[in-house]
C-alpha cells in the first residue's frame, strides 16, 4: 500500500513539473515585442536585436539601442545567411529565427543601462496606439514620397497611410501598409531609407492627431508622371501640390 502511495505521489509531482512545458507557445517570440523593428527605431527591442546579432558575430558596433545603418546591414547579412527574405526589417519570422539561433544568449549590458539613460527617441509626444517605430517609418515614407511638397501635402501623404491602415482592404499595421508590394514609389526606389527631417515627423504627428487634408483618400498620384490607367480611373477628391488624391 505504501509503495502505491509513493508511486502515485511521484507520478503527480512529475506531471506537475512537466505540465507547463507541454503548453508553451513555441510560435511566440518572448525576447521581443510584436512590433516590426526597422532603421531609425530606438529602445529595448533594438537592444535585444543588436545584442543577439553581436552574439552571432554579425554586429560589431555598440549595443546602444539605436537602429542605425550598421545594425541594418548586420541584420541583412543575418537574413542572407539564414535563408530569410533580405529586407533589413526585424519582423516575426526574422525574430523567431534570431531567437532560435541564439539559445545561449544571456543578454548584454548596454551603455544606456550603465548610465541609467534611455536612447533618445527621434520623435516626441507619440500619440497613444502608435509606437516609436510607427512614427519613424511613417516619417521615412512621407520624406521619401513628398519632401518637395508643401507642408499640407506631406500631411496628406501621412493621412493616406493612416486611411489605408483603417481600411479593411489594406494591411492592419503601419509597416504592412508601407511595405505592401507596389504601394509606394519610395519603397521601390529606396528613398524610404533617406533620413527624414523634422517637418516630415511633424506632418506624421499632425495626421495621427486627426488632420486629413485629403478627404479620406486611399490613393494619390502625380498626374505628370503617372502611366497607370487604373490609377486614373479612381474617383478623384482633390489636388494638393503635385499630387491628386482619390478614393
Amino acid at each position: 500500500m505504501k509503495m502505491k502511495k509513493i508511486l502515485i505521489t511521484s507520478f503527480f509531482l512529475f506531471s506537475v513539473l512537466i505540465w507547463p512545458v507541454s503548453f508553451v507557445d513555441t510560435n511566440k517570440v518572448h525576447a521581443f515585442t510584436n512590433q516590426v523593428i526597422q532603421h531609425g527605431a530606438v529602445g529595448d527591442d533594438v537592444i535585444e536585436l543588436q545584442g543577439r546579432l553581436k552574439h552571432l558575430g554579425f554586429y560589431t558596433g555598440k549595443v546602444d539601442g539605436v537602429f542605425g545603418w550598421r545594425t541594418y546591414w548586420a541584420l541583412r547579412n543575418f537574413q542572407y545567411e539564414f535563408g530569410l527574405p533580405i529586407d533589413g526589417l526585424a519582423g516575426p519570422a526574422t525574430k523567431q529565427k534570431l531567437v532560435k539561433a541564439t539559445k545561449n544568449y544571456k543578454g548584454t549590458t548596454t551603455t544606456a543601462a550603465k548610465t541609467n539613460k534611455k536612447p533618445t527617441p527621434t520623435a516626441t509626444n507619440i500619440p497613444k496606439g502608435f509606437s516609436q517605430n510607427d512614427i519613424q517609418l511613417m516619417a521615412n515614407a512621407v520624406h521619401g514620397e513628398a519632401r518637395g511638397e508643401p507642408y499640407i501635402g506631406q500631411v496628406a501623404v501621412a493621412a493616406v497611410i493612416l486611411n489605408r491602415l483603417n481600411s479593411s482592404s489594406f494591411p492592419n499595421t503601419i509597416s504592412g501598409v508601407i511595405f505592401e508590394p507596389g504601394a509606394f514609389t519610395a519603397v521601390a526606389d529606396g528613398q524610404i531609407w533617406l533620413t527624414p527631417n523634422e517637418t516630415s515627423k511633424k506632418a506624421v504627428i499632425d495626421a495621427i492627431n486627426g488632420w486629413d487634408p485629403t478627404g479620406e483618400a486611399l490613393y494619390y498620384f502625380n498626374p505628370d508622371t503617372a502611366t497607370s490607367a487604373w490609377i486614373w480611373s479612381r474617383p478623384q477628391i482633390k489636388r494638393i501640390g503635385k499630387h491628386i488624391f482619390c478614393k
